[in-house]
């Protein structure tokens, strides 16, 4: 995918602090010096060509509710089954595939920890595979971005 001038300056600008205001976009276009309607275009550009896979805030999960990591040991021959169903469920936010025996790996969230065990059991029942609860015991923070940069 070529990523153009005002696709960079906008990763760049916003991959964090994204305007916390009733037109994000326009205020977007300001700090950049173009459209609202050319921000717009940008973003669905981006997103079509694979650029991009979401816009919003990402919130301290122990504040919003409560969140785990999952993981399961699912057989080959029933992968894209299982991913498919985990996928489902609205308080599954990552779904993942790795080398590993436990090579399907999800984040769990919901209002309370009563709420996930819940989400949990009714896998386990669904399925017949056991989930791994990877419960997060301590946040490390990093602040996870790529600036890009002018063109090379």
């Amino acid at each position: 995918m070529q990523i153009d001038t005002l696709s960079r300056r906008l990763i760049d600008r916003f991959q964090h602090g994204m305007p916390l205001c009733a037109e994000p976009y326009r205020a977007m276009a300001e700090a950049l010096d173009c459209s609202e309607t050319e921000v717009l275009a940008c973003l669905e550009r981006l997103e079509h060509g694979g650029g991009l896979s979401r816009i919003g805030p990402v919130f301290e999960h122990s504040r919003a509710g409560a969140s785990t990591l999952v993981a399961l040991a699912v057989p080959e021959a029933r992968l894209e089954q299982v991913a498919e169903h985990i996928n489902s469920y609205s308080e599954v936010n990552h779904n993942y595939l790795r080398e590993h025996h436990y090579n399907l790996w999800f984040v769990v969230t919901g209002p309370s920890r009563a709420h996930i065990d819940a989400i949990l059991a009714q896998i386990s029942a669904e399925t017949g595979l056991e989930p791994l609860d990877l419960p997060m015991q301590a946040a490390y923070r990093i602040d996870l971005g790529f600036p890009i940069g002018e063109a090379p």
